[in-house]
């Protein structure tokens, strides 16, 4: 089915971009596809224009309305919900989940989240599995796949996410696989942990860390915002590229980078080795 290029709207934030800037900016480069970040209530940030992200109290249509007069798609949602916190998840995630039903958005991408220090691991565990229980229902009535992240402490090694997917068993669960974030956890071989897992992936972040970001920080750290330009890092794009291209579905690379200069050099980056 091939690999189209999205870009995800973190990189915004440097600049203090609006949702609707950050979009137009993304369609004047060249991305296909964006993947925007969602939030409950209100965020004065983002009511006063300097943050992309998008409260949920609005009308999602408005959302899917400007994305398709600006000339892109969304490819998912970010609605990092914390799984092993359900007291912030589940509701977090279900409501990313009927926003994505009703724009026809694919996949929401989530997390198992920090873990709470008074809890055990198989208390995350059973929690994680109790978030995910009630959310994919809901993802399985709207054809929505709910795209698990490594990110945090048990996702980061291809065992940790072998046993996150396996609490429950549901179509309407996958993995977004991101690059940087495995690399920096060091846990596991990036290019095995997605051929492993090649049967599961929906989603994909294009996240490239720099040498000196991998030489402070692999081993350290599970996870980081956003990374390099694709292409300026460790990450060997051409053989991410191989395997995704050996999957029978279409794979969205979502980038995610720190600016809009990154952004632009990653497009010019990647676009020629997808064509």
């Amino acid at each position: 089915m091939g690999i189209r290029l999205g870009l995800n709207l973190e990189f915004s934030r440097h600049h203090n971009m609006s949702f609707q800037q950050a979009v137009q900016e993304a369609a004047r480069i060249g991305y296909e596809f964006i993947e925007p970040m969602v939030h409950l209530g209100r965020q004065l940030l983002c009511e006063g224009g300097f943050m992309h992200s998008l409260s949920m109290s609005e009308d999602p249509l408005w959302v899917r309305d400007f994305c398709k007069n600006s000339g892109v798609k969304m490819s998912a949602l970010s609605a990092h919900s914390q799984l092993c916190k359900p007291d912030i998840a589940v509701e977090y995630l279900r409501q990313g989940i009927r926003w994505a039903g009703e724009m026809n958005v694919p996949v929401v991408n989530t997390s198992e989240g920090f873990k709470r220090p008074w809890t055990t691991e198989e208390e995350d565990f059973l929690l994680i599995k109790y978030s995910l229980k009630i959310a994919a229902a809901d993802a399985e009535r709207r054809g929505v796949i709910i795209g698990l992240e490594p990110h945090h402490q048990y996702s980061a090694s291809i065992a940790g996410m072998q046993r996150l997917m396996s609490l429950v068993d549901s179509p309407a669960i996958g993995l977004n696989f991101d690059t940087g974030n495995a690399f920096l956890a060091g846990k596991s071989d990036i290019y095995e942990y997605l051929e492993h897992f090649s049967n599961r992936l929906v989603h994909l972040h294009a996240k490239d860390i720099s040498y000196r970001q991998s030489d402070t920080q692999r081993g350290k750290v599970t996870g980081t915002a956003v990374g390099c330009a694709c292409g300026d890092g460790v990450v060997d794009w051409q053989r991410v590229i191989e395997i995704c291209q050996r999957i029978p579905r279409e794979i969205i690379f979502s980038v995610e980078c720190g600016t809009l200069e990154e952004a632009q050099k990653s497009f010019r980056y990647l676009a020629p080795l997808l064509d």
